[in-house]
């Protein structure tokens, strides 16, 4: 039996980095539960809200994850899952502020009342205390959190994420390999078939002397003779990912990626007329730059491709899906020297 049956961990996580991680496994291994609380404001370049909530699912799907920003705080409220509009503390609020608020999330958002805080700071008593008048006086009867204190000198692991932030690259070592590929640039090239667009990426990397992903759809195409299954789209949406975390530990500037699972929703939808849940997830991954390339050129048959419109139909898909999720992104047209130039200035 654990000591604890629900413990609580608060922190920013921009980003999230092994000494985290070192706290969170702390609270898992001393309680039956373990609550993660994530916020802050502002946000933090590359550590957005859905960003630092992938980090958390992916490294601690047992645990139970409450990732918030206004947005998330809005949307409770129309849901009716809070009774009143809430905005977050800023960073800078008073230390009794955040600690109201993290009480009043776990009340509300997070299941309950905690047992236990763990923390590596100073203020964990102060915390505790808080936390333990807020849920007294809101349950009616006396409830006592402890506060568990991990590591509070930085020996265990000595890093900071303000020291990651300044250069991700000199303590990737701190980091997950999944949390640094978030950090890394990523720049995202889409385009119907026969648009140019693998040899844009790869003049793109060696122009930028770095590092270019391949297309994990066009390979596996060409290793399964053309035959693909339903199933197949999962595997190359997720593949394409991992292979975008693996290169990213060694790339010396931008990955410049070949597509990404936004490519296998169209051809999944195409193909199937329908979309696993997983590869739409793995579509909405981020990118720092996005370019789509132009069907301006006359259209090149190889054997595997099918016309100029369906090149057309694919354009237009990719332009409207992004359009309708937020995405910024920038038309290169013109033979591959003018699109690398227009690239190149755009990045620069």
């Amino acid at each position: 039996m654990k000591r604890y049956r629900r413990g609580l961990v608060v922190g920013k996580f921009c980003p999230l980095h092994r000494g985290h991680m070192h706290l969170i496994d702390a609270a898992l291994a001393a309680c039956g539960e373990v609550l993660v609380i994530s916020y802050t404001k502002p946000d933090f370049a590359r550590c957005a809200t859905a960003t630092r909530e992938g980090w958390l699912a992916a490294l601690y799907p047992q645990a139970l994850r409450l990732v918030v920003d206004d947005a998330v705080l809005t949307d409770a409220f129309k849901r009716g899952a809070i009774d009143r509009r809430v905005t977050l503390p800023h960073n800078d609020a008073p230390a009794d502020a955040h600690r109201r608020f993290c009480a009043w999330l776990c009340l509300t958002l997070g299941g309950g009342a905690v047992d236990a805080v763990f923390t590596s700071e100073a203020y964990g008593d102060g915390f505790a205390a808080v936390l333990a008048a807020e849920f007294s006086a809101r349950l009616g009867v006396a409830h006592r959190v402890d506060h568990v204190c991990v590591d509070l000198a930085r020996r265990a692991v000595p890093v900071s994420g303000t020291q990651v932030r300044a250069d991700p690259a000199a303590w990737r070592a701190y980091l997950d390999p999944r949390v640094y590929a978030d950090l890394v640039d990523r720049v995202c090239i889409l385009g119907g078939e026969s648009s140019g667009k693998t040899t844009l990426v790869e003049a793109l990397a060696a122009a930028l002397g770095t590092t270019a992903v391949p297309e994990v759809g066009r390979t596996r195409w060409e290793e399964k003779g053309g035959r693909f299954v339903y199933e197949d789209m999962r595997a190359i949406a997720e593949d394409q990912v991992a292979l975008e975390i693996a290169l990213a530990q060694d790339t010396r500037g931008p990955l410049i990626c070949d597509g990404s699972a936004l490519t296998t929703v169209f051809y999944s939808q195409d193909g199937y007329g329908k979309v696993d849940p997983a590869v739409t997830r793995l579509a909405a991954r981020r990118y720092t730059q996005t370019f789509v390339c132009a069907p301006d050129f006359p259209f090149v048959q190889d054997g595997t491709r099918r016309d100029a419109a369906f090149r057309q139909r694919q354009h237009d898909w990719f332009l409207e899906t992004l359009d309708r999720a937020g995405v910024a992104y920038t038309v290169l047209h013109g033979p591959v020297n003018e699109r690398l130039r227009q690239a190149l200035l755009s990045l620069r």
